[in-house]
């Protein structure tokens, strides 16, 4: 049987991690401080998921790779410079926002429908991966709904490791509380993966690879569509920082007990 995937990852960009991030409220909702400014990677999560994605490619020959991205073009292109060493992909991009305070059904809602619009993807051998969780947004759901908006019902989240077997079969480890995984097998695509951390380490950066996938993906950027997330209705009231809280005092001779009864007495109140 053949076992030839047309992979399609969804991923976008992320603020670094090292920078400070500071909340604000403007006319078109709550947005970071001088956001376009902020030096940005791929998100870790959609990593994880792209460099899977190679990786079963390279193992499976006659295999593709999509990376679907929303964000804004401008910063895209930098972050696509370095990714693009990484591994070899087709990258196809919805021109929008990439901000964490975006509606996750309209973002699910543009990534389907620039799936849909891929030349030459065959849904039938199509693997849906993503991460599990986002740097930007922890909602945990916008693969899932991309996912029922392409029709994709088989769906594995929290996945650490696939197995493609002989007939096609795949074979998903799925983590689950207490440290255990929990071990699936479905007959094969189409299905949705959102990758945790996966058990691959970032590939070393390739720079023949880089300069294939940048003849590829510069147009790709340079005809990218604007991407419209204006059917949302969720409302912020307010964002900000979480405030800092520390109380300390000094007690000499307090015995474990106290101690220990004190702090539960302390975290009940």
């Amino acid at each position: 049987m053949s076992t030839d995937f047309h992979i399609v990852v969804c991923g976008s960009i992320v603020p670094d991690p090292l920078q400070t991030l500071s909340p604000q409220d403007s006319p078109q909702g709550p947005v970071l401080q001088n956001e376009m400014m902020l030096p940005a990677v791929l998100d870790p999560w959609a990593g994880h998921a792209l460099y899977e994605a190679a990786n079963l490619a390279k193992n499976n020959p006659g295999s593709q790779v999509w990376l679907v991205a929303l964000g804004p073009k401008a910063k895209l292109q930098q972050v696509m410079m370095a990714v693009s060493q990484k591994a070899p992909f087709q990258l196809v991009v919805a021109d929008g926002s990439a901000s964490g305070f975006t509606d996750s059904f309209e973002t699910a809602k543009v990534l389907s429908e620039t799936i849909d619009g891929i030349a030459g993807l065959d849904k039938s051998k199509m693997l849906l991966f993503g991460g599990w969780q986002s740097a930007s947004r922890g909602s945990g759901a916008v693969m899932q709904m991309v996912g029922e908006m392409l029709g994709v019902t088989e769906q594995f989240q929290g996945v650490d490791k696939i197995t493609v077997g002989g007939d096609g079969s795949i074979e998903v480890l799925e983590r689950v509380e207490g440290g255990a995984y929990q071990k699936s097998v479905v007959d094969g695509a189409p299905a949705v993966m959102g990758w945790a951390t996966g058990e691959l380490p970032e590939p070393p950066n390739n720079p023949q690879v880089g300069m294939q996938n940048m003849q590829k993906n510069m147009p790709a950027l340079q005809q990218a569509k604007p991407a419209d997330l204006s059917g949302t209705t969720l409302k912020f009231e307010s964002v900000a920082v979480p405030q800092q809280r520390r109380e300390t005092r000094i007690v000499k001779d307090a015995s474990i007990e106290d101690m220990a009864k004190e702090i539960v007495e302390w975290i009940k109140g």
